[in-house]
C-alpha cells in the first residue's frame, strides 16, 4: 500500500523520458515494444517488404496468436493477479460482515426499547399516551458478551493448522506460539500484563462503539469510526517514527473536519448528538491507540502470536469482567430482562464481530492489507442504504456533508507515499496507449491504400476501370 517503487529512479516519466525513440524510417528488427502495451513493429517503406509480410504461413500467425494467449493467461493468473481477486473477496467479506454486525448491534436497541400505546378513558379529551417498556439496555453487558467470542480465535487457528499441515503435532504447535513471544523476552508475568492492558483497551473501545449506537445511526457510527485510519497515521507518525506524508495530513484535517459536522448536524441545544458522535470518535481514537501499541510492543507477530494474544484477551475479559455486568444489572444502570434477551440479535452480532475480526487478521496472508481496509469505507454506503430501508433515515445537509468529508479523507489516506511517482506512471501509460492506438489506426489506414494501388507488373494490371487486365483500353 504505501510501499514505494523499486528502482524508482530508473523509471522514464512523461517529465523526464530516458527511452530514446527511433526515426519513422528507420527498419526495427529488435523485439523493442513502442511502449508496454504494443507488440514489436517493423516499419518499412519498400513493397517487398509487405509482400514477404503476407506470404507468411497460417502456422505463424496462428502461433503468434498462441503466444499472446498464453502470455495473457499467465499474467492474468500470476501470484499478484491471485492477490487482487482474494482482495475484492476479502473487501466484500469485511464489508458484509462490519455492516451486519453493527446493524444487529443498533436492533439490540431497536427492539429492546419497545413504545406502547394506553388510552385514558377518565380523560375529558381523546388522547393516547405513549410509554417505553424497556427490555433489554445494556451496553457493557453486550460488549462483554462479544468479547468473550474473541476467545475462539487460537482453537480456530489451532484447528487449521492440523488440517492444512498434518505432520504438525499438537504440544509442538502450542509450544512454538508460546515460544515465539518467550524469544523476545516475555515472561508469563509480562505477558498477562500487557494481555491484560490490551483487554481494557480493547473493552474501553468497544463499549463507547456499541453506546454511541444508541444514540446516532449505525452509518454515522460507521463513518466516525473509519476515521481510525488517520489516528493511526498521526500516533505512527509520533510514536513509530514513520515516513511524513503531506497528503495524509490533508487527509486528517478533511476526517476533522467531517466529524465536527456531523457533531453539530443537530445543533447543541438539547441533543444528544453531540455525545454519540464524541463515543465513537473516542472509540476511533482507541481501536488506533490499541493498533499502533500492539506494533510498538509486541512487532511484527506471527499467525500463531496474534490469535494467541486474541484468546488470552477474551479469556481475560470472560474471567474478570463478569462483576461489573452484574454491579451495572443490579444497580439499575443497565436493564436487561433475562427472558425477553434478543438472543438472534446478540449471537448475530457475536458471530459477524468475530469474523470481522478473523479477516481483518488472517487475510493478510492471502492478499494485499490494503483490501482489508477499504472494507471499513466501503461499508459506509451499504449501511446507508440499509438505514434508509429499515429506519427511514434521510442524508443530507451536514450529515451528507460530514459522511463525504471522512470518506475522502479515508481515500486520502490510504495514499503511498511516494504517490506522484503513481500518478506520473499512469498518466505516461495512458498517453502511451493512446499513442498506440493512433499508430497502430495509421498503420493499418496505410496497408489497406497500399493494398488497393498494388501493381501486378506481370500483366500492367493496376485495376483501373479504363483498362483490361492485358492492358489495352477498354
Amino acid at each position: 500500500m504505501s510501499r514505494g517503487v523499486e528502482g524508482g529512479g530508473d523509471i522514464p516519466t512523461i517529465f523526464n523520458p530516458h527511452r530514446v525513440r527511433a526515426p519513422p524510417n528507420l527498419v526495427v528488427t529488435g523485439t523493442a515494444s513502442n511502449g508496454p502495451f504494443s507488440p514489436a513493429l517493423t516499419h518499412s517503406d519498400s513493397v517487398s517488404g509487405s509482400q514477404n509480410k503476407d506470404s507468411l504461413p497460417d502456422e505463424s500467425r496462428r502461433g503468434g496468436a498462441g503466444e499472446k494467449l498464453k502470455s495473457c493467461r499467465n499474467s492474468c493468473c500470476s501470484k499478484s493477479a491471485k492477490k487482487i481477486y482474494f482482495g475484492v473477496c476479502v473487501t466484500v467479506c469485511v464489508t458484509a460482515s462490519w455492516v451486519g454486525s453493527t446493524h444487529s448491534f443498533k436492533y439490540l436497541y431497536y427492539i429492546g426499547n419497545k413504545t406502547h400505546h394506553h388510552y385514558n378513558p377518565h380523560s375529558n379529551f381523546s388522547s393516547t399516551h405513549q410509554s417505553k417498556l424497556v427490555h433489554f439496555d445494556a451496553p457493557f453487558f453486550t460488549t462483554w458478551f462479544c468479547t468473550a467470542w474473541t476467545t475462539l480465535f487460537f482453537p480456530i487457528y489451532f484447528i487449521y493448522q492440523l488440517t492444512v499441515n498434518k505432520c504438525t503435532s499438537t504440544p509442538e504447535l502450542i509450544r512454538e506460539s508460546f515460544q515465539n513471544f518467550r524469544d523476545k523476552g516475555f515472561t508469563t508475568a509480562r505477558f498477562l500484563t500487557r494481555c491484560s492492558l490490551f483487554c481494557m483497551l480493547w473493552v474501553g473501545t468497544s463499549y463507547m462503539f456499541v453506546y454511541s449506537l444508541r444514540i446516532l445511526l449505525a452509518t454515522e457510527v460507521m463513518a466516525l469510526f473509519a476515521t481510525n485510519v488517520s489516528c493511526v497515521y498521526l500516533l505512527s507518525w509520533v510514536i513509530l517514527h514513520q515516513q511524513f506524508v503531506g497528503v495524509r495530513i490533508v487527509a486528517v484535517i478533511l476526517c476533522d473536519t467531517g466529524v465536527a459536522l456531523l457533531a453539530y448536524m443537530d445543533g447543541i441545544t438539547d441533543s444528544p448528538t453531540l455525545g454519540g458522535v464524541v463515543l465513537a470518535a473516542s472509540s476511533a481514537a482507541g481501536s488506533a491507540v490499541y493498533k499502533v501499541l500492539f506494533k510498538k510492543v509486541i512487532g511484527n507477530a506471527s499467525y500463531g502470536q496474534i490469535a494467541l494474544f486474541f484468546s488470552v484477551i477474551g479469556l481475560i475479559n470472560a474471567a474478570l469482567l463478569w462483576p461489573l455486568c452484574l454491579a451495572l444489572y443490579f444497580t439499575g444502570v443497565e436493564v436487561i430482562h433475562w427472558d425477553q434477551i434478543p438472543w438472534p440479535a446478540l449471537l448475530s452480532a457475536s458471530i459477524l464481530s468475530l469474523v470481522a475480526n478473523l479477516l481483518g487478521n488472517f487475510c493478510v496472508a492471502v492478499t494485499y492489507d490494503l483490501f482489508i481496509t477499504l472494507g471499513l469505507i466501503t461499508a459506509v454506503p451499504v449501511s446507508a442504504a440499509l438505514d434508509v430501508v429499515l429506519y427511514g433515515a434521510d442524508f443530507k445537509g451536514m450529515k451528507l456533508a460530514g459522511i463525504i468529508l471522512i470518506s475522502i479523507g479515508f481515500f486520502l489516506v490510504m495514499f503511498p507515499n511516494n504517490w506522484p511517482d503513481y500518478i506520473t506512471r499512469v498518466l505516461r501509460n495512458i498517453i502511451l496507449l493512446t499513442h498506440s492506438a493512433r499508430w497502430s489506426r495509421n498503420r493499418r489506414n496505410a496497408q489497406s491504400a497500399h493494398t488497393r494501388t498494388d501493381i501486378d507488373y506481370r500483366t500492367g494490371y493496376i485495376r483501373s476501370h479504363l483498362r483490361s487486365p492485358s492492358g489495352r483500353v477498354r
